[in-house]
C-alpha cells in the first residue's frame, strides 16, 4: 500500500509571535538573561505536530523585510504594525539554529509574504498527491482550503487544536462556497493589516451581502437595492473595497523552486540539538527528545521520536503508572513516621542541621490538611499523617526556636497549623518570597520554579486534588509521592535561591524584612476586622435609590431607554444619536469604545457623560464592596479576614484579596463611606489610623539630596505650597489654591516620570504651559532632575534599579529600540526605587510595631496595611501607649536626611479615624 504523503507548512512569524506573547506575563529567561519564550513555545509546537500528526514532509515559511506588491498598491498596508519586540528579535537566530539542527527547510522569497509562498506550495503539492496542512492561527488561509488542503490551528489557552476543512470553513464564515472567503475578508477589512474594507460592514453584514449578491463585485453592481446611509457608505467604498479584495487575496503562483524531497523529515543532528537545547536550558525538551535514545546511536530519527512519544504515558496517568521521570530522577529516601523512634530520627537531624523543609497537603478550603512531609539534606524525607499523636510530634519541630522552617507560602501554613494549636517559632525561609525578590516579574508557583530551576516536573496539587481528594482510588502512596516530592523540591530551591540572593546582596532584605513580615501578616489575617453589617445594608439601599435616579436622568438626557451597561447600546446613543465625537474611537471588534478613558475625554461635551460615569461608579461600589463585603464574613469569627499578598507587586508593596482593601475608592464621598463599615471589636476599642505624610516625596528629597526640598521638609512647611512659591516665584503667603494644586500635581507626577503632555491632561492646561512649569520645577530643584537622570542611566547599564534596602526592580526593556516601551521602562526606573523604598520602610515598621505589641502583651492589634497607612484595633485604655509605639516606630524605623512624619487619627470606624 502506498504511504500517504502528508505535508505540514508552518506560518513562521504567526507561530513565533504567538509563542512570545503567550509568556508575556511570565517570560522564560535563562540564566544568561536571554528571553527564550518564543523559541520555547515554537519548539513545543513543532514537536507536538511531529508527535501527534506524524507528517512525512514539513517546512517552515518566513516573511522577509522587503516590500511586496501589496505595499506598492496600498502604501498604508500593515502601516500600523508595531516594531518587533527586542525579546522576540533575539529569538530569531535560535529559531534558525533549531530548524538547521532538525534538518527542516526554512523557506522565503523577497517581495512575497509567507502566505503567498504557503499558498503556492500548498496548491502545487495538492496536485502531486499530498495532503497539505497549513499550521497557522491566521483566518486568511481559509481561502486556500480545499479537498486536500486544511488549516491546522494550534491550541490556545482557551481552545484545543483544530483542523479546518471545507465544511468547517463554510460553517465558520457562514458562506456558500470557499471562493467567498476572499470577498468576506475584503468586505470586512482587517485592522491588523490595515486593510480598510467597506465602510460600515461587519461580520454579519458581510455574510448577508454574500448570501444576496454572491461576491463583492455583485454587491457593487446592486447598490441600487440598498437604501439611505448604507447605500452611500457602500457606493463610496467601491474603489477601496475592490482594492481590499486584491490585498487579501493570497498569491498561488509565486515564482519559487519547490523541492518536496528537501521537505522530507530526516534525522536530526544530535550534537547540534543537544548543544542548542543546553544553551537555551531546555532540559525537559532535551530529555523528551533523547530519553530513549541508545547511547551508541549517532542520530535520532524523528519518526522514531514520533513513535516513542505517541506510545508514552501521559501526565494524567501520573498516580497510577510509575512513568514520571521527575520522581525517578530525585531518588528520594522516604520514611513514614509510624513511631516515636522514627520521629526522633527526624527531630535530632533537624536539630543538628538547624533547619528542615516541609510541605503540607491541604484540601480545597485550606483549613485542614491530610499530611506533612519533612525533608533534610541528601533528599531524606519523612512522611507524617494528620492525627492527634502525630500533630504533637510535629509541634516539637514547628515550635523549636532554633530550627529554621523552610517552606512554600509559609503564611498559609502558619494559619492552618494555628487551628491545631501549633505556633511557629524561629527563623523562616519561604522559597516563594525568595523567588519573588530574585525575579519579581515572574510567576512564583512551586511547579513552575521546580521545572525552571531544577528541571523537575511536579503535578499541580490544586488541580489534581480538587476532585480527587475524597476519591477512594487515591491511595496513601499517591499522597506520599506528591507531598514528599514537593518538600524535597522546596529544600533544594532554598539552597539555590539563598546563593542567588547572596550574589544579588538581597539576603538581608529577605532575612530582616520579608521573613519576619510573614509572622506579622499571619497575625493580622488571623485577627481579622469587624464589619458593621447594618450600616452596609442601609448604604446599599441608599445607593440603589441613587442608581435608579441616575438611570432616569440618563434616559431623560438621551430621550430613550436603553441598557446603560451595554457598551454597544451606549455607543450608539453617544456617538450615532448624540454625535458627541466627530471621530469616535472603536474597539477591535468594530464597536464604539465606551471605556472610562474614552468617556473622560468627552466629559465636557454633554452632561450625560458625567452621569454615565457616576452611574458606573455607583454600580461598581455596590457590586465590589457594599454588597460583596458581608459575603466575605467568616461564620466562625464573624469578621473579615483579608489575605495580604507578599509576592505580587513589582515594587514590593503589599496587595490584598478577599477583599481588596487597597482598592477601596477614597477619592469620592461615596467611596470613602465604605470605610465607615470597618469598626472596632467592641465598645472598649476604637479604630486608630496611622498614615505617613508624603513619604514618597520625602524619600525623593533624601535620595536626591536636593537642598531646596530637604529644607522645606526640615522646616515643616507644606511641601506643595513651598513648591508653588518656588515654581511661580511668589511669596509663600501669596500662593493660591490653583497654584498649590498645580504644584501638587507636579510633585507627585515627577515621581512617576510625568511628561508635559501628562501634566497638561491632569490639570487642564496647555502642553506649552505644562512644559514651562516642569522646566521651572527642575530649575528650582536641580538635584531631583540629576537624580532622575542618574536612575535611568543606572538602569540602562544594569537593567535594574534598587530601593534603599536593596530590593531590585528589573527593567529588561530599558534599552528597547521601541520608544514607547523604552519610555515606560524609564518611568519605572524613576518610580520603583521611591515607591519600593516606601514599601520597605512601612514593612520594617510593621514588624517592629507587631513585636512591641506582642512583647508588652497588649490587647490592641494591627489590622490592616493600605499603601502608606496602618490601621489598628485600639484598646481604649492603651491609647497613649499604642500611639507612642506606632508613631515612634513608623517615624524612626529608618534614618533619612529628612524627617518621616506620621499623622494619627482615631474614631468609632475607619472613616472617622481620618
Amino acid at each position: 500500500m502506498k504511504e500517504e504523503k502528508k505535508l505540514f507548512l508552518l506560518d513562521a512569524y504567526a507561530l513565533i509571535y504567538r509563542a512570545y506573547f503567550a509568556f508575556i506575563k511570565n517570560p522564560r529567561i535563562n540564566s544568561k538573561g536571554v528571553n527564550t519564550s518564543a523559541v520555547f513555545g515554537f519548539t513545543n509546537s513543532l514537536l507536538e505536530v511531529i508527535k501527534k500528526q506524524k507528517p512525512t514532509h514539513l517546512a517552515v515559511v518566513f516573511d522577509t523585510k522587503e516590500p511586496t506588491d501589496r505595499h506598492i498598491q496600498y502604501p498604508e498596508y500593515k502601516a500600523n504594525r508595531e516594531e518587533m519586540p527586542d525579546g522576540l528579535r533575539e529569538a530569531l537566530p535560535y529559531i534558525d539554529k533549531l530548524l538547521e539542527a532538525f534538518n527542516i527547510p526554512k523557506l522565503f522569497k523577497a517581495g512575497f509574504e509567507a502566505d503567498d509562498i504557503i499558498g503556492t506550495i500548498a496548491k502545487r503539492a495538492e496536485k502531486t498527491g499530498y495532503q497539505v496542512y497549513m499550521m497557522t492561527p491566521d483566518k486568511d488561509f481559509a481561502q486556500l482550503v480545499s479537498k486536500n488542503i486544511f488549516i491546522y490551528r494550534p491550541a490556545t489557552k482557551w481552545q484545543p487544536t483544530s483542523i479546518l476543512g471545507e465544511k468547517e470553513v463554510l460553517e465558520k464564515f457562514k458562506i456558500k462556497k470557499i471562493e467567498q472567503v476572499i470577498d468576506f475578508l475584503a468586505m470586512m477589512g482587517d485592522s491588523a493589516d490595515n486593510i480598510p474594507g467597506i465602510n460600515g460592514v461587519g461580520e454579519k453584514t458581510a455574510q448577508k451581502y454574500l448570501q444576496k449578491y454572491d461576491s463583492i463585485e455583485g454587491l457593487f453592481a446592486n447598490t441600487n437595492k440598498l437604501k439611505g446611509k448604507i447605500k452611500e457608505k457602500v457606493e463610496s467604498s467601491k474603489e477601496i473595497g475592490l482594492l481590499s479584495k486584491k490585498l487579501v487575496t493570497i498569491i498561488t503562483d509565486v515564482p519559487i523552486d519547490i523541492n518536496f524531497s528537501s521537505m522530507l523529515l530526516k534525522g536530526i543532528d544530535e550534537e547540534k540539538v543537544r548543544k542548542l537545547f543546553s544553551e537555551l536550558e531546555f532540559r525537559n525538551i532535551l530529555q523528551r527528545v533523547f530519553s530513549s535514545t541508545n547511547q551508541t546511536e549517532k542520530k535520532e530519527n524523528i519518526k522514531e521520536f514520533v513513535k516513542k512519544e505517541s506510545n508514552s504515558n501521559s501526565q494524567m496517568s501520573l498516580f497510577f503508572k510509575e512513568k514520571n521521570t521527575a520522581y525517578k530522577k530525585q531518588e528520594l529516601i522516604i520514611k513514614t513516621i509510624d513511631s516515636k523512634e522514627v520521629f526522633s530520627q527526624l527531630f535530632l537531624r533537624a536539630e543538628k542541621d538547624s533547619q528542615v523543609a516541609f510541605d503540607i497537603l491541604c484540601t480545597d478550603d485550606q483549613n485542614t490538611f491530610s499530611a506533612i512531609a519533612f525533608t533534610l539534606k541528601d533528599n531524606l524525607t519523612y512522611y507524617l499523617e494528620n492525627n492527634s499523636d502525630n500533630l504533637q510530634m510535629a509541634k516539637l519541630i514547628f515550635e523549636h526556636q532554633k530550627i529554621k522552617k523552610i517552606g512554600f507560602n509559609l503564611k498559609a501554613s502558619i494559619k492552618i497549623l494555628r487551628g491545631f494549636d501549633i505556633y511557629f517559632r524561629g527563623r523562616l525561609f519561604d522559597v516563594q518570597i525568595a523567588h519573588y525578590l530574585l525575579k519579581p516579574e515572574q510567576r512564583h508557583e512551586l511547579d513552575i520554579m521546580s521545572e525552571n530551576y531544577l528541571d523537575e516536573e511536579l503535578p499541580n496539587i490544586n488541580k489534581i486534588f480538587k476532585n480527587r481528594l475524597s476519591d477512594k482510588d487515591i491511595f496513601k502512596k499517591e499522597f506520599q509521592i506528591l507531598i514528599t516530592q514537593r518538600s524535597a523540591v522546596i529544600y533544594k530551591l532554598s539552597s539555590l535561591f539563598y546563593e542567588k540572593m547572596k550574589n544579588n546582596k538581597i539576603e538581608e532584605l529577605f532575612k530582616n524584612v520579608e521573613m519576619p513580615l510573614i509572622y506579622t501578616l499571619s497575625e493580622m489575617e488571623l485577627q481579622g476586622i469587624n464589619l458593621d453589617q447594618e450600616m452596609l445594608k442601609k448604604y446599599s439601599e441608599q445607593l440603589y435609590v441613587e442608581e435608579s435616579n441616575l438611570e432616569k436622568e440618563i434616559y431623560n438626557l438621551s430621550e430613550e431607554e436603553f441598557n446603560i451597561g451595554s457598551p454597544k447600546q451606549l455607543g450608539v446613543v453617544l456617538f450615532d444619536k448624540l454625535k458627541l465625537s466627530s471621530k469616535p474611537k472603536k474597539t477591535k471588534t468594530g464597536q464604539y469604545s465606551t471605556s472610562e478613558e474614552t468617556l473622560n475625554q468627552i466629559k465636557e461635551s454633554h452632561i450625560i457623560v458625567s452621569k454615565i460615569l457616576e452611574y458606573r461608579a455607583v454600580k461598581k461600589l455596590l457590586s465590589t464592596y457594599v454588597n460583596a463585603l458581608p459575603e466575605l464574613i467568616n461564620k466562625k469569627s464573624n469578621r473579615i479576614h483579608t489575605t495580604f499578598n507578599q509576592a505580587v507587586t513589582l515594587t514590593g508593596r503589599l496587595s490584598s484579596t478577599n477583599p481588596n482593601i487597597q482598592n477601596i475608592p477614597i477619592r469620592t464621598e461615596r467611596g470613602m463611606k465604605v470605610r465607615q463599615a470597618f469598626v472596632p471589636s467592641n465598645n472598649n476599642y476604637k479604630i486608630l489610623a496611622a498614615d505617613y505624610s508624603q513619604i514618597e516625596l520625602r524619600i525623593m528629597a533624601a535620595l536626591s539630596n536636593d537642598k531646596g526640598m530637604l529644607n522645606a521638609f526640615s522646616q515643616g512647611l507644606d511641601i506643595h505650597t513651598a513648591t508653588a512659591a518656588k515654581v511661580y516665584k511668589v511669596d509663600i503667603d501669596n500662593v493660591d489654591r490653583l497654584m498649590r494644586s498645580n504644584a501638587k500635581a507636579v510633585n507627585f507626577g515627577i515621581i512617576y516620570g510625568i511628561s508635559a503632555f501628562g501634566l497638561s491632561q491632569n490639570i487642564g492646561i496647555s502642553r506649552t504651559e505644562a512644559k514651562k512649569i516642569i522646566d521651572q520645577y527642575f530649575e528650582e530643584f536641580p538635584k531631583i532632575k540629576e537624580y532622575m537622570e542618574f536612575l535611568v542611566s543606572q538602569a540602562r547599564e544594569n537593567e535594574y534599579v534598587e530601593t534603599i534596602m536593596g530590593r531590585r526592580r528589573y527593567l529588561k526593556d530599558i534599552n528597547s529600540r521601541n520608544a514607547v516601551i523604552r519610555s515606560v521602562a524609564e518611568r519605572n526606573a524613576i518610580n520603583a526605587p521611591i515607591q519600593g523604598s516606601a514599601a520597605d520602610i512601612i514593612k520594617k515598621a510593621m514588624i517592629e510595631i507587631n513585636m512591641e505589641i506582642y512583647n508588652r502583651k497588649m490587647k490592641s492589634k494591627m489590622l490592616l496595611q493600605v499603601h502608606d497607612e496602618l490601621v489598628f484595633d485600639m484598646y481604649v485604655e492603651e491609647r497613649t501607649q499604642l500611639i507612642q509605639i506606632v508613631k515612634s516606630k513608623m517615624e524612626n524605623t529608618i534614618k533619612l536626611d529628612v524627617p518621616l512624619i506620621v499623622d494619627i487619627g482615631e474614631g468609632e470606624n475607619w472613616l472617622e479615624a481620618h
